[in-house]
């Protein structure tokens, strides 16, 4: 009986933990869409703001990882945790992600990662399957596109540790991408590049993207139908070779785990993992782009219409980090900000809109959007503008500031219940090379920032009069709305220049 009980609490903890699996580095740029038909009234919600919040400044220190560097120049970070079960893994392997792939080869990277759990030199796609499973565990690797690294992560229960993390092993130094699984997958991906040309967030984002980076190769959204057929084995197996390097990646281990004696077996267990001379050099970073555009993508027949609307802002190192996050929050990172407020609940012009911006290893967008219905275009064109004109030329009122950096410092405060959080914390810490106390002072650097901070990150990172506006809907319905912000240029589903009607 006793035993039983042990089973289900373990298989809850690693349905838990997978749940929580997923150690994003950075911050990725997501418009959520809105509903497809008609938008809500406008809101009657009264805010009485006489919630009870501490003018007190949060204090933390967060527990900093054992960190060890292996005979092969690979980095560990190690949090224990002790209080459940679980333990979860990240291997980073930065230099390896789709922003290094050939021009004529959109998605090598990203295929690659997909590719480590259909194979290896001792296990067929079968065997992992069901290895996996036995185990309780959950393994994959991903590259998205616009990343500078590829992940494999790996969870599951403590008192069988060695034998899945053996496995995310042999998956990753052993893959051997067989021809039949590959034919699978690019049968697969065949398909998902015809279905994403219906999806009006994909089209939003290659165009913006497009707009924004130009020809830095963070513009590029998605594979090629050529690029999927041109895939083979051994490019795939050329490519980790080649990019996995050790010297170059962070394996960061969160859970119930002995440091001082997993730090040997680590070394043990990875040494096939060869150093190499590769080092990471990004490409010469984007710039804002000088000139305003406005591209339609037209799709006949649509009923809304999805818009992106920003440029070029800062990177992660960025001393105006913690300021942008602030104005972010102040503009439209969530339902009490300012564009939320304005078109959705004064308007009615929409079920939401939002704002975010991407700060990685080089300068991301900051970027505003959101969907509404085709015959208020126009006018949600208008609302936008007006916003980010206010945000630029009025300083925020104290006590607005003030709210809004209490929540950031009250959410940063609940994340830190996660030790997966901390984990990610310490390894973007690693990664940045930001100093030990980051995390530490984090919450005093957002609550300095000003209104003064505020307007000036506004003005130099909101150009408004070079600003990149993309609109996704029907061009017949939403360009006459949209010619007197500027001049128009229309392009189809397939991403190519639309004919001249």
């Amino acid at each position: 009986m006793i035993r039983n009980a042990r089973t289900g609490l373990k298989a809850t903890l690693l349905r838990l933990s997978r749940a929580s699996l997923g150690l994003a580095l950075g911050a990725a740029v997501a418009v959520p869409a809105a509903a497809q038909q008609q938008s809500p009234p406008a809101s009657k919600v009264e805010r009485l703001n006489r919630a009870p919040v501490s003018k007190e400044p949060l204090r933390v220190t967060l527990r900093k990882p054992v960190e060890a560097t292996l005979d092969n120049g690979l980095t560990v970070l190690i949090l224990e945790d002790h209080r459940l079960p679980l333990v979860n893994v990240q291997f980073n392997m930065s230099g390896a992600g789709p922003l290094f792939e050939p021009p004529e080869l959109p998605g090598l990277a990203v295929f690659t990662a997909q590719m480590l759990r259909e194979g290896t030199k001792t296990r067929s796609s079968l065997q992992i399957s069901q290895e996996i499973d036995q185990l309780g565990a959950a393994v994959g690797a991903n590259a998205g596109f616009g990343s500078s690294a590829t992940l494999l992560t790996a969870s599951g229960l403590s008192d069988n540790f060695e034998q899945w993390f053996a496995l995310a092993a042999d998956l990753l130094l052993n893959a051997t991408f067989p021809d039949e699984e590959l034919a699978k997958l690019k049968q697969r991906a065949l398909v998902g590049l015809r279905q994403q040309r219906s999806n009006p967030n994909f089209l939003l984002s290659e165009r913006f993207s497009r707009m924004v980076y130009g020809m830095y190769p963070a513009s590029v959204r998605s594979a090629t139908a050529e690029s999927v057929n041109s895939l083979t084995s051994e490019r795939m197996a050329e490519w980790r070779n080649e990019r996995y390097a050790p010297q170059n990646s962070i394996l960061g281990i969160a859970g119930d785990v002995d440091a001082k004696t997993l730090i040997p077996k680590l070394n043990k267990w990875l040494a096939a993992w060869k150093k190499t001379s590769l080092k990471e050099e990004l490409p010469s970073p984007p710039e804002q782009v000088k000139s305003p555009r406005i591209a339609i993508v037209d799709r006949p027949g649509s009923v809304q219409t999805d818009m992106a609307i920003g440029n070029i802002a800062i990177d992660r190192r960025s001393p105006d980090y913690y300021a942008v996050y602030v104005m972010d929050s102040v503009v439209g990172a969530g339902a009490s900000a300012r564009l939320f407020l304005n078109l959705r609940e004064n308007k009615g012009y929409t079920y939401g809109v939002y704002s975010n911006f991407t700060a990685l290893k080089y300068p991301g967008p900051w970027q505003c959007g959101g969907s509404m219905r085709s015959e208020v275009t126009g006018d949600a064109m208008t609302e936008f503008l007006a916003e980010l004109r206010r945000i630029r030329d009025e300083k925020v009122p104290a006590a607005e500031l003030a709210e809004k950096k209490q929540s950031i410092v009250a959410g940063f405060a609940l994340s830190l219940e996660q030790p997966t959080t901390q984990l990610n914390f310490a390894m973007t810490r690693k990664i940045y090379g930001f100093p030990v106390n980051y995390w530490d002072v984090y919450p005093d650097k957002i609550m300095a920032v000003t209104a003064d901070d505020i307007q000036r990150v506004a003005q130099k990172y909101i150009p408004i009069d070079s600003l990149q506006v993309v609109a996704v809907g029907d061009a017949s319905k939403i360009r006459s709305m949209l010619e007197k912000f500027g001049a128009i240029e229309v392009w189809d589903t397939d991403g190519k220049p639309a004919a001249k009607k």
